[in-house]
């Protein structure tokens, strides 16, 4: 069996195992296994640009707010239904991208990175000071009567589940797809030697373009699809900190992997959930973890399986 073949398996078997596991687990662990799906669809976002093109960005969190924001703001104020505003967050996401990769992209490196952060904190501060429609720090409550598609509810568990899973099986397939033609190959290649690539005849800054666009939009597809499952807008999510998260979960999970972004959300989820049950310094047991996955697993979980035991793992 070819490798191709072996990824889609994996890839269809994981959305198959997701999806029994909506009807098999209590409802306290479906609620986060919910959660994580979204965020994980995040992650994925943040893979494409880091972990495939290798451009490290610290200020995601606006593509997750342009997402969380649109569709936020067209149903509280413009009273638009799931599915339309829906499309709206996904389009301010993929504007917002744009406009920051055309002008982020003229630097590289650690200039890059500082760009990406300024970008970041500028929006936050937008949020902030258009406090009056966005309700600022505290943010604003989407009403359970309009979280509905059709004749499905959104807020019931079971179908909260399903709906976070349709989103990230759909960043999942997408993103796999993108790896198996010329495109992520080239992605590849830019993060591997940028200069050889372009020697090669490639139009690097198209690829690096692309990229950002796709990761920014999928981001954004996350932060529309957290709004409307869990029903909450709010700065928070566009501060600097839900820059880092994706960071973290790629980088715990495997980066330039398919499925490292769903294993490090959901090891890092469960890391804080189970030792803030033990105390209050939960944050210093999580903190230890993660110093230790660094020194000895440096290729992250997936990445680490893939390098040493399973070279065929997309």
């Amino acid at each position: 069996m070819s490798s191709g073949a072996r990824s889609t398996l994996l890839h269809l078997g994981l959305i198959a195992l997701l999806f029994v596991l909506a009807f098999a687990l209590p409802s306290y662990h479906q609620g986060n296994l919910a959660r994580i799906m979204v965020l994980a669809t995040y992650a994925i976002g943040y893979n494409v640009l880091f972990g495939y093109a290798g451009l490290l960005s610290l200020g995601h969190a606006m593509f997750f707010g342009a997402g969380m924001y649109g569709l936020g703001l067209a149903m509280q104020y413009g009273g638009l239904g799931v599915i339309p505003a829906f499309a709206v967050g996904l389009i301010c996401a993929a504007v917002l991208s744009t406009v920051v990769a055309l002008l982020a992209l003229r630097t590289i490196g650690v200039a890059f990175m500082i760009v990406t952060l300024m970008f970041a904190q500028a929006g936050y501060l937008t949020v902030l000071y258009f406090g009056a429609w966005t309700r600022g720090d505290e943010g604003f409550v989407i009403a359970q009567s309009a979280r509905a598609i059709g004749g499905l509810d959104l807020t019931d568990p079971t179908t909260r589940y399903l709906a976070a899973l349709v989103l990230f099986s759909a960043a999942l397939l997408i993103t796999a797809r993108m790896m198996q033609v010329s495109f992520g190959s080239v992605l590849i290649g830019v993060r591997e030697n940028e200069e050889r690539t372009r020697m090669l005849g490639y139009d690097v800054f198209r690829h690096k373009l692309a990229a950002v666009v796709i990761s920014g939009t999928i981001s954004g597809a996350a932060g529309a699809g957290y709004a409307v499952l869990f029903g909450y807008v709010g700065a928070t999510f566009t501060s600097v900190q839900y820059s880092i998260f994706p960071l973290l979960w790629v980088l715990l999970g495997g980066a330039g992997t398919t499925i490292g972004p769903l294993v490090g959300t959901l090891f890092m989820f469960y890391l804080i959930d189970y030792s803030s049950g033990l105390t209050n310094a939960y944050m210093l047991i999580a903190g230890v973890v993660l110093v230790l996955l660094t020194l000895f697993a440096r290729a992250g979980l997936v990445g680490e399986i893939r390098k040493r035991w399973v070279a065929w793992l997309p």
